[in-house]
């Protein structure tokens, strides 16, 4: 006999009650629901999967089994209890939970197509962070780096630009990022009042002032190596323009970027790459610590008027590639630069280079033209094996709209990306599991305690990383540090060969 748990919201008590009904329409189409779970795959550990009718209903129950369990959950809304959720994952574990489906519409039941939530034996990392921020293009009010546990739905602050914002001068927060999935070694970037790139590192919290004559600007866009205390950074010059009856809305782009690495401990920053014809940016370290990937084109500035101007002329004629140079970890020196996949010659622009925990794989981000695909509508994500050199679309994980930020878990089992497929303005985070051979299974929203939150949350969810564990940093110590003047950077000797 079937062990029963019934979970009912107040409203299920006039919606449905506490039965599946006793008599119902049947339908062979699958039930339409939101988010769409499914047929998913998910990991051993993440939150319940909540969701509600896509369109109008009276009611919803749906009948959860996995074997001996059972779980039937009614109201406006299907919301598992997380601890009767997680006893019927764990008997799921490597099989799958079977879902049937009860919608009722002008007094009638209808019961769907069941479908499966497939349960990988494959954990995610219990953390994720990522940058909210509204899509209005020019104001910074109201920023934040956030963390959610994935396990549940518990998300906190982990920086609040408002803490720095005055009515006058406000404050842009951006770029997040990890060494080895680690909380307490990261660091981000404050813009405008009283900014600068902020690293804590084993407890110690410091403010660094990075620009410096010798560099093209401070550091943007980061990349922590493995093991040692250097932080790799793109430096660029970045502007941003409207397109008019472009769907794509807005074109941001670079004017010049260059690559620099940074020595957390020594405080010293040099230059890695600073070709004037070349736009480097985007780095990425393999999990070996001795190759670092990037992205770059070649643009020849040809006209004596503002480049600015120029780039906004020629903007789809930039074509990113992706490139690798090696790195001796005793020396501390980079070799040459190699091409890694060349995306000029499909006419196509691939940035954000990604490299599975494993090595074997990189995964990017491919578009027209451009770098900044979070922008673009024909932006995918795409795969190579590092091990046969060959690439291929993701097909089974992309959309007709954006994909492009993107990380992978710590086992290498699992990746988050900024996704715009349900409406076109907001990026939201969805989870795929990759197998052994790269390939995808279908992509899953972050779940919410409420299945209709993202629907109402009108921010966007940039750059998502994972993580081993929350940032215990208070976001009145990170403003603090903000508060002081920035320790100025030394500049030394280029790393190269």
């Amino acid at each position: 006999m079937k062990k029963l748990l019934v979970i009912i919201a107040a409203v299920a008590l006039v919606a449905c009650g506490n039965k599946i009904p006793k008599t119902f329409s049947e339908s062979k189409e699958l039930p339409p629901i939101y988010p769409d779970y499914t047929n998913v795959t998910v990991p051993i550990n993440i939150a319940p999967l909540t969701f509600e009718v896509d369109g109008k209903a009276d009611g919803i129950v749906a009948r959860l089994t996995a074997g001996e369990e059972e779980l039937v959950c009614g109201g406006t809304k299907v919301q598992p209890d997380v601890d009767d959720w997680k006893r019927l994952t764990e008997y799921a574990k490597g099989k799958a939970i079977k879902v049937e489906v009860y919608i009722q519409a002008n007094d009638q039941w209808t019961r769907f197509k069941p479908f499966n939530i497939h349960v990988s034996p494959d954990s995610i990392n219990p953390y994720i962070s990522y940058r909210l921020i509204a899509p209005s293009y020019v104001i910074y009010k109201d920023l934040t780096i956030s963390q959610r546990c994935i396990e549940n739905y518990d998300e906190s602050v982990v920086y609040d630009n408002m803490l720095c914002t005055e009515p006058a001068k406000g404050q842009c927060i951006n770029c997040h990022n990890y060494q080895q999935y680690n909380p307490n070694r990261l660091q981000f970037h404050a813009r405008q009042h009283q900014g600068g790139t902020v690293i804590a590192y084993d407890g110690k919290v410091k403010k660094i002032n990075m620009s410096n004559d010798s560099i093209l600007s401070a550091g943007v866009y980061p990349t922590w190596h493995p093991w040692l205390p250097l932080i790799v950074y793109s430096t660029n010059k970045t502007v941003q323009t409207f397109h008019i009856t472009d769907p794509d809305k807005i074109e941001v782009y670079d004017t010049e970027s260059d690559l620099i690495a940074y020595d957390v401990e020594r405080n010293e920053v040099t230059n890695i790459e600073n070709d004037p014809t070349e736009f480097e940016c985007f780095p990425f370290w393999a999990p070996d610590g001795k190759t670092l990937y990037y992205c770059s084109a070649h643009f020849e500035y040809q006209d004596t008027i503002d480049h600015g101007i120029e780039l906004i002329r020629r903007f789809s004629e930039v074509k990113y590639n992706l490139y690798k140079k090696s790195f001796d970890p005793q020396t501390m020196q980079f070799g040459p630069r190699e091409l890694a996949f060349d995306a000029e010659a499909m006419d196509k622009s691939a940035t954000l280079p990604r490299v599975s925990p494993d090595g074997r794989f990189l995964m990017f981000t491919l578009g027209k033209y451009g770098v900044f695909h979070i922008w673009h509508r024909d932006a995918d994500l795409w795969m190579m094996d590092l091990t046969t050199g060959q690439a291929r679309n993701m097909k089974e994980i992309n959309s007709p709209d954006v994909e492009s930020y993107h990380s992978w878990s710590s086992n290498g089992r699992w990746v988050v990306f900024s996704s715009r497929r349900y409406d076109g303005n907001y990026t939201r985070p969805f989870f795929a599991h990759i197998d052994k051979n790269g390939h995808a299974s279908k992509p899953f929203e972050l779940p919410c305690a409420d299945p209709d939150y993202h629907r109402q949350f009108l921010r966007s969810y940039n750059i998502p990383e994972f993580m081993l564990g929350p940032v215990t940093i208070r976001p009145q110590d990170f403003s603090d540090v903000l508060k002081r003047d920035g320790e100025p950077v030394r500049y030394v000797r280029q790393l190269n060969k």
